[in-house]
């Protein structure tokens, strides 16, 4: 079947689609739980699935149980989904699954390059290329902040046979600022945040690229000092 047609059959999850689904389940915890793990998965593998729309749903049904007032349960005493745990299955969903994909380069790689369905990918993993050979394990952390380079960079990461224990700490690392922060800021501050939440998104990961163009900066700077005496 033509990778494009698979894609196709993905576009229906739309933000609003995907916030809609969520919304009927906010007393149903445990289908919430699998179906975020099952939406990470997909997007971490390229697929039409926005991660950011998914955490903030996920958020948001966590708000929604533990406002009763507002959103009446089914039946007095009905399970709802907790604010913790679904911070800790989103990290976890979104960490392995990178990690799924990178390993996926590391051993499979080259043989999947060569596939028709890898073509698509073609033009961005040349530049990938050359950003992975240029920051070496950093650009694993730029792609984590990065929609549509997360896949085919965590991939071109473990093609190139970048350190596995350098990749688990610095995606693992990108992945606990980002992740637990959205679901736990709209889980507790419900609709309220959702109006200012992609300005705050573009502030925080704006603060983030800062701070690791200056690392990377004094790193090159110390490189070159020894030039320059």
């Amino acid at each position: 079947m033509p990778f494009d047609t698979i894609i196709e059959w993905f576009s229906w999850l739309s933000e609003e689609n995907i916030l809609t689904w969520f919304s009927q389940y906010a007393y149903q915890p445990h289908l919430v739980y699998s179906a975020v793990v099952g939406l990470m998965i997909l997007s971490s593998f390229g697929l039409p699935v926005p991660e950011e729309v998914t955490l903030v749903s996920a958020g948001l049904v966590a708000y929604m149980g533990s406002r009763p007032d507002l959103y009446p349960p089914p039946f007095a005493g009905a399970p709802t989904v907790d604010v913790s745990t679904m911070a800790v299955i989103c990290f976890l969903a979104v960490f392995l699954s990178d990690f799924l994909v990178f390993n996926l380069g590391k051993f499979l790689g080259k043989r999947l390059m060569a596939r028709n369905f890898m073509k698509r990918y073609q033009d961005r993993m040349e530049q990938i290329t050359e950003w992975t050979t240029k920051y070496g394990i950093f650009a694993a952390g730029i792609f984590r902040f990065t929609p549509g380079l997360r896949f085919p960079g965590h991939f071109c990461c473990g093609m190139l046979g970048l350190s596995v224990i350098k990749f688990i700490t610095v995606d693992g690392l990108a992945a606990l600022v980002s992740v637990p922060t959205q679901v736990l800021l709209v889980a507790y501050f419900g609709e309220e945040i959702l109006v200012n939440f992609r300005q705050f998104k573009t502030i925080l990961f704006a603060a983030i690229g800062i701070a690791l163009i200056v690392y990377l900066g004094k790193r090159w700077y110390k490189k070159l000092k020894p030039t320059y005496r």
